[in-house]
């Protein structure tokens, strides 16, 4: 369970390092260089990785179903919405709530048993759980300041 809980922390940690630096490119130059970029690179480094680590069982892909094939479309999906949405939010309010939807939509879908996850009970600790989290987000937009900073001053 520790080296769950560690490797959830490192990947929150470079999820957040790799959204800023998404939203540093796509300012420069646009949505579909940046997912090209991302999506790109990343798949020359899990080839990378895959061919260190697995060697040629890296392509035995017999036991995938055909729905797994449109992974790579979501991926477009996730790159494109979340520099979007940092782009007209900001990095801290849109992903606190592109995290609290992780969260919602894992819960739905683990409450349903979809996507071939394991159907797990709802309870309303959960709900209560996530709600509170969405309370957080409000109170993080609506206490935020009221001017804004200017350059920070060299002593």
């Amino acid at each position: 369970m520790i080296l769950g809980i560690i490797f959830a922390v490192i990947a929150g940690s470079l999820v957040s390092m790799q959204n800023i630096f998404n939203s540093k490119v796509n300012e420069h130059e646009g949505t579909w260089i940046t997912t090209s970029l991302v999506l790109g690179l990343g798949f020359l480094a899990s080839l990378a990785f895959g061919l260190l680590f697995e060697g040629k069982h890296l392509f035995i892909l017999e036991n995938m179903k055909p729905w797994h094939w449109g992974i790579g479309i979501i991926g477009v999906g996730v790159v494109t919405c979340v520099v979007q949405g940092m782009r007209h939010l900001g990095p801290t309010y849109a992903i606190s709530i592109i995290l609290t939807s992780q969260l919602g939509f894992a819960l739905l879908w683990d409450s349903l048993g979809w996507l071939g996850v394991d159907k797990v009970p709802f309870t309303f600790k959960q709900l209560i759980g996530v709600l509170v989290i969405v309370g957080g987000i409000v109170v993080f937009k609506i206490g935020g300041r009221s001017e804004k900073l200017g350059p920070a001053k060299m002593m």
